[in-house]
């Protein structure tokens, strides 16, 4: 199977926040500390030319593989992968199951601004900080959403699931 967190505008917080916590590298009992987010892979350290980009983030331990992409703010880049997705997979008889999480419903306005600060302004020292107190707001919602995903992977027939997770706000 393969989960792509996704729908996320950049690419770098709340969809790095999802891998990690996928692939088990971040604490699950608690609220997550301002060095475990700065550490986190990719968080916060993708630029322009990363957008549209499908990241590898690893594989976890069932044997799937984890991405992530940033779409900005257009609304064609799921539908667009769903459907070459669904065309790949009949052309070509592949039976991987591919899962779209949508991460946006999580993120917090917190990290709103400090994405727009510290990515778009380069404004490090008022945005990272923004940043680690919305990922701290959200570790817990995208925690859920993680789980909510997974169990969905394993548990519907689709080959191709997208998930908008709006009850994750």
């Amino acid at each position: 199977m393969i989960f792509i967190y996704y729908n996320d505008y950049g690419g770098t917080h709340t969809t790095s926040m999802a891998a990690a916590y996928h692939l088990k590298k971040l604490t699950t009992s608690r609220t997550l500390t301002k060095d475990e987010i700065l550490n986190i892979d990719y968080f916060n350290k993708l630029t322009h030319s990363d957008m549209g980009k499908i990241i590898f983030h690893g594989v976890d331990t069932e044997g799937n593989s984890v991405y992530t992409i940033g779409r900005k703010s257009s609304k064609l880049v799921v539908p667009a992968l769903k459907n070459l997705s669904l065309l790949l997979q009949d052309k070509y008889q592949i039976h991987e199951k591919i899962v779209f999480s949508n991460t946006s419903p999580t993120v917090p306005v917190a990290m709103t601004m400090g994405g727009f600060l510290s990515r778009e302004l380069k404004i490090d020292f008022i945005g990272v900080p923004l940043l680690v107190i919305g990922a701290k707001q959200c570790c817990h919602n995208i925690l859920q959403l993680v789980e909510h995903t997974k169990q969905i992977g394993k548990s519907t027939n689709s080959n191709v699931i997208v998930l908008e997770n709006k009850r994750f706000k």
